[in-house]
């Protein structure tokens, strides 16, 4: 008996014009996002109000509980940019528009990560609360009907494991985006950080991933770290977040610093 194939946020018929980065990843349209770490509702206002067309909580490194996980999603997609998270715990459950998870190794990995992004029948995620609606500006049953293909499951391959498996990772139906987490990645590699990104081991291993997920079809996204290095890879990418909030911050004084005291 065949297996059932069920819509993704790459086939969806769906149309929300608030879901601002899966428009424009459907639309080829090469969307920039940043990462953002620090837990404040007005921090997150501001980052939003840049032009970029979404932002990752992260929930994984950032200083991010609950309550401003929350917040951060609710502050930023109303101002028409997209929020998603670098996933901890039951974070769908305030309206993300897409979700990030690190360290994928393997394809039952991936499968795991489907398990508990989509709601049943595709997956086990529960019917939540009434914060996802709100968020994507639709009833609750709206949301349940649609929140399977339209919310973005995105995979990090990150690690030389990830890397010799990634073929069979970005084939796992129902995953729209392998994404490289360059610096875990160098780590895992290299042994140091960052890659001076000439390295043929480093090189290979992001030519193999682009190469797996164009061949299964997927979106494929990258981290860079400044806006010179996201124009230079935009062509080989759908989609480039360029670093970080914490980041950001400090060059912006190191460098004024250092005018400063010339």
């Amino acid at each position: 008996m065949a297996a059932t194939q069920y819509a993704t946020a790459q086939t969806t018929a769906t149309v929300n014009p608030r879901l601002r980065l899966l428009n424009k990843l459907r639309a080829g349209e090469h969307p920039l996002l940043t990462f953002v770490a620090l837990p404040s509702v007005r921090h997150a206002q501001i980052v939003a109000l840049t032009g970029v067309d979404g932002i990752v909580i992260d929930c994984e490194h950032g200083h991010i509980g609950d309550d401003a996980m929350h917040n951060a999603v609710a502050a930023i997609a109303a101002l028409g940019v997209s929020p998603v998270i670098r996933i901890r715990g039951t974070a769908l459950d305030t309206g993300a528009h897409g979700v990030m998870v690190p360290q994928i190794i393997t394809a039952d990995e991936a499968r795991q990560v489907l398990q508990s992004s989509k709601l049943p029948p595709q997956g086990v995620r529960g019917q939540s609360s009434a914060f996802p609606a709100i968020v994507h500006g639709l009833t609750t049953p709206e949301y349940m009907r649609s929140a399977n293909e339209t919310i973005i499951t995105m995979v990090q391959i990150e690690t030389a494991a990830g890397v010799q498996n990634v073929d069979a990772i970005a084939a796992v139906p129902g995953i729209d985006m392998v994404f490289v987490g360059p610096n875990d990645l160098a780590q895992s590699l290299l042994g140091y950080v960052p890659a001076k990104g000439d390295e043929p081991v480093f090189t290979g291993a992001i030519d193999k991933i682009i190469a797996a997920g164009r061949r299964e079809g997927k979106w494929v996204g990258r981290m860079v770290n400044d806006g010179a290095a996201a124009k230079k890879e935009r062509p080989r990418y759908d989609m480039v977040a360029i670093t970080g909030d914490t980041k950001a911050i400090q060059n912006w004084y190191i460098a004024e610093l250092a005018i400063a005291r010339s």
